[in-house]
């Protein structure tokens, strides 16, 4: 079990990507595990032959421990195994030499899978059997007893399938590197995943493309029965989808909705929670972005939208008020407030809910945080962070509104002592002053700010201080020049 992260001592297998007898690549996906922290891909670290599963789906174990026996099948072999794993020379022996029992075991291993017969009898029978004297005519070269990897699977760009970074060392169909999850819903819905275009990061295939492919899967199967009832085209009730695959079940909770379980319950034992609500124009910023959009996305390669602008109001205010970016040790009675602002973004995923964290957000500006806002919630939802990724935070920022949440109260993220949650932006009609006329009413984007804080450090006047702060840098929309406009 390789090493997950800094704080992370265990890791359990939820999935075998590969079983006992299958040939691996280096960097090839080999399993699947659960943390604490995040789900994740383990990649093979050499190549040779799965002959051995040391740990079954569905357990625990300690980091370092032993779970599989790579046998060596070229010059990595024995590489990830040590002394567990046969010596090359056993492998590549020649049948004449070994039992019959032995020959008939590693007959299956000598074969590429998925590879032409007349390809794969040709390096066996050159394993087995002495090579035959040249031809003097011109031929072309004897296969050698082993085909390099390059000869069995051709070259990929190493982001086409996977989008870890990691070439994906085969060319067939993307289906066998999307996530279970995403597999399983393909299968309800009848979605063949060879025919979707994947819009995650590398052309990953993500749940909302199944989603959108099934959706227009069953408009198209529907609209020849409409045309046939010559029915007038009107707007279909939208009505909620009745999911029947946990109807009647009981399962044990997946190791990360353990986690958040054990954290929330955790965190309104150990804090005395109270969450403060002010209401925000930010009427400013959205003409901003509608001025802005397109030179932005231009120049740094992502969306312009909200969150940024509420991220950078918030670690600017933090600075301001650093007991909302502070530590307690409850058994001394001491508070430590950091020196850096480590802010953390929730993050809504299919598995769970996840916080990934921007490292020293306030050195950052707004294209650095929209980057790297956009990158970390782009890896959340396709299983690619780090254990790393998701620690160290030392304030949270909730997306609320991303979901159409007006807003909550959010549960404070331990150990830190506060959390911030962003509410949906709306436009509706407001009273405003206006310099000629006075109090007026008109159409402003408005949303809610909500602060949980720790009562045992932070008052309520310490909460409206941080929240005014915040509420004015965002009414004011003085980003101008974040934006290039001024």
């Amino acid at each position: 079990m390789p090493a997950l992260g800094e704080s992370v001592t265990e890791g359990t297998v939820t999935q075998w990507l590969k079983k006992e007898g299958d040939t691996v690549a280096v960097d090839e996906p080999l399993l699947e595990v659960s943390t604490d922290k995040v789900d994740t891909e383990i990649p093979s670290p050499v190549a040779g032959v799965l002959s051995k599963i040391l740990v079954a789906e569905d357990e625990t174990v300690e980091i370092g421990a032993e779970i599989a026996v790579i046998s060596g099948e070229g010059e990595d072999a024995g590489a990830g195994a040590e002394d567990t794993a046969e010596p090359a020379e056993a492998a590549e022996a020649p049948a004449a030499e070994q039992s019959e029992e032995a020959a008939a075991a590693e007959e299956p291993q000598a074969q590429e899978p998925e590879s032409d017969p007349a390809e794969s009898a040709a390096p066996q029978q050159a394993a087995t059997e002495p090579a035959p004297e040249p031809e003097p005519e011109p031929a072309a070269p004897a296969p050698s007893p082993r085909p390099s990897r390059e000869d069995v699977t051709p070259p990929v760009d190493v982001e086409t399938l996977s989008g870890t970074g990691r070439a994906s060392g085969t060319d067939a169909v993307t289906e066998s590197y999307v996530t279970p999850l995403v597999r399983k819903l393909a299968a309800q819905e009848g979605v063949d995943l060879s025919q979707v275009q994947g819009t995650g990061v590398g052309g990953r295939i993500r749940k909302q493309d199944v989603q959108e492919a099934a959706r227009r899967r069953r408009e198209a199967a529907s609209a020849p029965a409409a045309s046939a009832a010559q029915q007038p085209a009107r707007t279909p009730a939208r009505r909620p989808v009745a999911d029947t695959t946990l109807r009647g079940r009981t399962e044990t909770m997946s190791r990360l909705r353990q986690t958040i379980a054990d954290q929330m319950a955790e965190s309104q034992k150990i804090s005395a929670e109270v969450t403060q609500v002010i209401e925000v124009d930010v009427t400013n910023i959205a003409r901003l972005r509608e001025r802005a959009a397109e030179q932005f996305e231009a120049r740094e390669g992502v969306e312009l939208g909200f969150f940024p602008f509420f991220a950078l109001a918030t670690v600017e205010a933090l600075k301001a008020h650093p007991k909302l970016n502070a530590v307690i040790d409850s058994a001394k009675y001491e508070v430590t407030y950091h020196s850096i602002e480590n802010l953390g973004i929730s993050v809504d995923t299919e598995p769970g809910l996840l916080v990934p964290v921007v490292k020293d957000a306030g050195d950052l500006n707004l294209g650095g945080l929209a980057r790297k806002i956009a990158d970390l919630t782009e890896r959340a939802h396709t299983g690619d962070l780090s254990p790393d990724e998701l620690s160290g935070g030392t304030f949270t920022l909730a997306d609320t509104g991303e979901v159409g949440a007006l807003f909550n109260t959010p549960v404070i993220n331990q150990p830190q002592v506060g959390i911030l949650s962003t509410g949906a932006v709306v436009k509706r009609p407001v009273v405003v002053e206006d310099p000629d006329l006075g109090e007026v009413i008109a159409v402003r984007s408005m949303m809610y700010l909500a602060l949980t804080h720790d009562h045992r450090l932070i008052d309520s006047a310490d909460a409206a201080r941080f929240l005014a702060d915040v509420r004015e840098r965002l009414e004011e929309g003085d980003f101008e020049s974040e934006l290039g406009l001024a």
